[in-house]
């Protein structure tokens, strides 16, 4: 009688992943580090990496560990979570293998037997001279030289030839053009140095071996700098894109909430401005909800000719309707659609839906009922149209499709209310001019922001989608500077760029160095130093 074989149940591993970030900037990750992050169930991420704009990409239950003191002790942490079956992801600012902890910490993990792989980053030493306009090589100039800060000391000699890129400096910055000089480098040689490269933090001086200390003074010795130390350096003066980009560094108000200003926030990014999203509404159900379970139910059973969305909280408080009756997009089978903005219109395509009319021009009730077909009892078995928004929407739409020959059944499908406070720092910000620019997307957003922060500051940019929302910006005693041509906060956005562009170039035309509007009011200069 032959034995019964058993089958032992082999243990599940982990893998792990070295994931170069990059010098700063979050979207010079790859597209294989987004989808280890998206797979992740820890995260080590180094003291230096900032984490918190890359864990957006990972699931909700992620778990964050920080790292130990040194490489061994971190390598220990890693190999304990790999062995209980996790995916690891180990965060590196620039690149794991360059000045990284890979070669110590990957040593680690072989030996303990576990499947582990690197995914490389935009090291600081290619990315930030990048981002400061500062080419490596040139025809004339081929050979590159990556080195630490702390191993420039003691140099007995060095290539005069070489582009120099020096990582890693930062008190050490005198100290490091003094062992250069010493070992050969002309005092004259060209230098850039960045802080916070990548970011909309970078700043750039450009000075020589022999003046770098003295010209650096100011500066946090604390924060680590990228060096160039060339002729390329020359190059910056012509070559510089992400530093002159019309609204660098500047602080921009956006007075909506998060979900609704993302597009606006993004379009700000691309012309390098830090933009800040302060809510000054707080969107809540309405207090009877018998209208909007009527207004569903007759969706279902085929009462209305239109549904007419306003805004993107429309469109989500009726799919938060259809999922609590376990409804879908199929329901709206039979309805047209319409949309009264590129915005809403993509919140009802993300519902799986293409809207049937979105008006090609001024996007607003008016211009909707410019587009609006009149009713005909021919072509329209229904003449009802319903109108799921806020509480205090305005009677303009109403009456117009009232005039149309439509029967128009408004509901309330949310309510708005007065945000809370913004911090005392913000609220500070906004009264003593710490914002150089805001940009008003409403009348509400208007009223909602002076009366739970106050007035932005004389010295703010301000910026409004339209006529009516510049009018009661106005009222409130505030210089509008920018209004949009039509009204979209992405023409809002280019169009405050290129305000911005503009007062640029007339004060370098006038001999006037450039200053923010936030460094222009009285007393910045002394409390920015």
């Amino acid at each position: 009688m032959s034995a019964a074989r058993t089958t032992r149940k082999k243990k599940t591993r982990g893998q792990i992943r070295f994931v170069g970030t990059g010098p700063g900037d979050p979207e010079l990750l790859t597209m294989r580090a987004v989808s280890a992050l998206a797979d992740a169930d820890v995260v080590i991420p180094d003291a230096d990496v900032d984490a918190e704009p890359l864990l957006v990409r990972c699931p909700d239950d992620v778990e964050v560990i920080a790292p130990e003191d040194d490489h061994a002790a971190t390598a220990k942490v890693v190999v304990r979570e790999a062995r209980a079956g996790r995916q690891v992801v180990r965060l590196v600012s620039g690149d794991p293998a360059l000045f990284g902890p890979f070669a110590e910490e990957g040593a680690a993990c072989a030996r303990a037997g576990l499947a582990y792989e690197v995914l490389p980053g935009v090291s600081a030493a290619i990315g930030v001279p990048a981002y400061a306009g500062v080419p490596l090589t040139t025809s004339k100039r081929r050979d590159v030289r990556v080195v630490s800060a702390v191993d420039v000391d003691g140099w007995q000699s060095v290539d005069d030839d070489a582009t120099l890129v020096i990582l890693g400096a930062g008190a050490s910055l005198g100290a490091v053009a003094g062992a250069l000089v010493d070992a050969g480098r002309a005092e004259s040689t060209p230098v850039s140095v960045t802080w916070h490269g990548t970011t909309t933090r970078q700043r750039t001086v450009v000075s020589t071996l022999g003046q770098v200390a003295v010209d650096t003074k100011e500066a946090d010795a604390d924060q680590s700098a990228v060096v160039v130390v060339g002729d390329v350096v020359t190059q910056r003066e012509r070559l510089s894109w992400f530093e002159t980009k019309p609204l660098f560094g500047w602080r921009v108000l956006i007075p909506r909430t998060r979900e609704q200003a993302a597009p606006l926030t993004e379009r700000l990014r691309r012309y390098g401005a830090v933009p800040e999203e302060v809510p000054t509404i707080s969107v809540e159900p309405p207090r009877t909800p018998q209208q909007m379970e009527r207004a569903v139910k007759g969706l279902v059973n085929g009462s209305y000719e239109w549904l007419v969305f306003t805004s993107a909280n429309a469109v989500r408080a009726v799919r938060e309707k259809f999922t609590e009756y376990g409804l879908d997009a199929r329901a709206f089978a039979g309805v047209k659609i319409a949309a009264i903005g590129e915005q809403t219109a993509k919140s009802i395509e993300a519902f799986g839906i293409r809207p049937d009319l979105v008006p090609n021009g001024q996007q607003s009730s008016e211009g909707l009922l410019e587009e609006f077909p009149p009713y005909d009892s021919v072509f329209d078995p229904i003449n009802k149209v319903l109108l799921p928004r806020a509480d205090i929407a305005t009677e303009t739409l109403v009456a117009g499709l009232d005039r149309l020959g439509w029967e128009a059944e408004d509901v309330t499908a949310y309510r708005t209310v007065r945000a809370a406070p913004p911090p005392a720092e913000t609220r500070e910000a906004i009264k003593s001019g710490g914002f150089d620019a805001v940009l008003f997307t409403s009348s509400s957003t208007v009223r909602n922001l002076v009366g739970i922060a106050g007035k932005p500051h004389t010295t703010t940019v301000v910026g409004a989608i339209g006529p009516q929302t510049a009018s009661t910006a106005e009222e409130f005693g505030l210089r509008v500077d920018v209004v949009a041509s039509s009204p979209s906060v992405l023409r809002l956005a280019d169009e405050v760029a290129e305000f911005a562009a503009s007062r640029r170039d007339d004060m370098t035309e006038a001999g006037q160095p450039f200053r923010k509007p936030s460094e222009m009011r009285r007393g910045a200069r002394r409390r920015n130093r």
